[in-house]
């Protein structure tokens, strides 16, 4: 099979930013554009034309699975050599190691799980999350203004430095700072990498962004890839700003937009950006797909939102459409579990993702021996493992980990993967990236979309471009619902609840494009006519041209 040709089947505005010889180059590639595609190319091209040699290419992403898929991209379009791609802690560890070699150093170990120090030290879990935002945002304890969150930084990295323990986000900084302090150790990894591309850029912490300039140096050849409209890890101490100065912070630099939305009808982009203030950048639906104006449906309910949901679920799973072609999306984990159970009920295949709490516990039930009895291993796991794993004791006390492991499955929980035919149910954290013909947006009050105060003014707009992001996965159909009585929190009574009033413009955007629907009902009908006439006079002519031959 012939390898694809980088710069061919792209637009304009694809074209450019795949072969422009500016340095350094920004993209702005909003939902739906190509991101990935332009990226891969952008590689590719480079390497094709010898202005980039593969073996020097250093590609940042934000996940194993999509540095992987990076690499089978670079593959179909004739790139052989394996280019490095990989996450900034993992990229981090890896020269760590060899700069470790090289001085003779003994490798500090690496802490895998927060959560067993802070036991040790007496601390809740949930002061992990703070820590962990203040060392992405490059803070110490006495940076903190929160005084019992300063305290329990300063006793974690005291209790860390006792045992001689780094944590994974200790990582970023010891790789930046070996690069700043070692000469040498800098031009051997700057030589190795000449040529620097990131992706997700609007993702990238402060501490992140430190390694991307002790890597980069005072070389020009960086290429990042981001959408400020999908910044939603604020609370995990990315910085969008990072992207929006971008060209003030690298003079010279040159930033191309990529607005063409190539994955979801004009409907669903039109109710999407709706979600976004004016100055936001807009796109522009590039599918030559009609679609079905986006529902926006108030239900009594959690139970008739479940309800509406299973309905219209079974309607959507039309002949030719997977049930692994729909997505129920909510805002938080725990709005999920009603609609998984209202989906099984009904007979409805449907997946969960684990959160990474429980993913990890998974992980570390698989590293236990398997024969070894399950109730001995459940202290090990907490949150939603914790329920998988009584849930399953209660049916077999002396159940094993082996016998555990092999019942999860067929559970109906666990990772979802794009293999198996059933509905997705995940966050619209977890959607991010993903795509599906048909999305059901549920849970949308006050209170939950946004869960930010107006007091928060950058946590709101986060908020806000979170639901653009949950909005923006589907590509056919999409629908937005709200109850107006939902029980919130464990043994929560059902309380009243208000619409979101990030809904507003969406429900306004969809009932205009009813009415425009109305307006050009004929319009199909008369171009067709139009079409036809035509055709039937050029088959006229070349009967007359054909009789004046003979």
């Amino acid at each position: 099979m012939p390898a694809e040709v980088p710069a061919e089947g792209l637009d304009d505005a694809q074209r450019e930013a795949v072969t422009t010889t500016a340095a350094p180059l920004c993209i702005l590639a909003g939902a739906g554009s190509g991101k990935t595609r332009v990226l891969t190319r952008r590689i590719a091209h480079r390497i094709t034309e010898g202005t980039a040699d593969a073996s020097h290419v250093l590609a940042v992403t934000f996940t194993r699975k999509a540095a992987g898929e990076l690499r089978s991209r670079l593959v179909r379009l004739g790139v052989r050599d394996r280019v490095a791609a990989g996450t900034f802690h993992a990229l981090a560890l890896a020269q760590l190691q060899h700069w470790w070699d090289a001085q003779g150093k003994r490798p500090p170990a690496i802490m895998e799980r927060k959560r067993r120090m802070l036991e040790r030290l007496g601390l809740p879990a949930s002061v992990g999350s703070q820590i962990e935002w203040a060392k992405a945002r490059m803070l110490t304890p006495a940076d903190v203004g929160d005084p019992f969150v300063a305290d329990a930084f300063q006793r974690y990295e005291d209790e860390k430095r006792k045992r001689g323990v780094v944590d994974f986000d200790d990582l970023l900084l010891l790789c930046a700072q070996a690069l700043e302090g070692d000469r040498a150790f800098a031009e051997a990894q700057r030589w190795r990498f000449r040529h620097l591309f990131v992706d997700e850029f609007q993702d990238v912490n402060p501490a992140q962004f430190r390694l991307l300039q002790a890597w980069l140096g005072d070389r020009p050849d960086l290429c990042v890839v981001g959408d400020p409209n999908q910044a939603i890890y604020g609370w995990n101490g990315a910085d969008p700003e990072l992207l929006a100065r971008f060209p003030s912070r690298f003079p010279g630099a040159t930033v191309v937009r990529l607005d063409g939305n190539y994955r979801s009808t004009a409907q669903i982009v039109a109710a999407a950006a709706a979600v976004l203030p004016p100055a936001a950048g807009r796109s522009r639906a590039m599918v030559d797909i009609e679609g079905p104006v986006p529902v926006v449906a108030a239900c009594r309910s959690e139970a008739d939102e479940a309800a509406h949901v299973v309905r219209e679920a079974r309607l959507a799973h039309r002949p030719g459409r997977a049930w692994s072609q729909i997505a129920v999306l909510a805002r938080t984990n725990a709005q999920l579990e009603p609609l998984a159970q209202a989906l099984r009920a009904a007979g409805i295949p449907c997946q969960r993702p684990w959160s990474s709490t429980a993913a990890a516990g998974v992980e570390g039930l698989r590293a236990a021996p398997p024969r070894v009895r399950l109730a001995s291993y459940r202290h090990e796991v907490e949150g939603e493992m914790a329920v998988a794993v009584d849930d399953y004791l209660a049916i077999e006390p002396d159940a094993t980990v082996a016998d555990f492991l092999a019942w999860l499955p067929g559970s109906g929980m666990g990772e979802v993967t794009q293999a198996a035919d059933a509905v997705h149910l995940t966050t619209f954290h977890r959607a991010k990236g993903l795509e599906w013909e048909v999305v059901f947006a549920v849970g949308l009050e006050a209170g939950l979309m946004p869960l930010a105060s107006p007091e928060e003014p950058a946590a709101l707009e986060e908020e806000r471009r979170l639901l653009y992001v949950a909005l923006s996965r589907a590509t056919r159909e999409l629908h937005c619902t709200w109850a107006e009585q939902r029980a919130v929190g464990a043994g929560g009574k059902p309380m009243a609840r208000t619409r979101s009033p990030f809904l507003a413009p969406v429900a306004a955007a969809c009932a205009a494009l009813e009415r425009g629907r109305d307006r050009s009902a004929l319009a199909p009908v008369v171009d067709a006519r139009a079409r036809f006439a035509q055709l039937r006079q050029r088959l006229a002519d070349a009967d007359a041209a054909a009789t004046a031959g003979r």
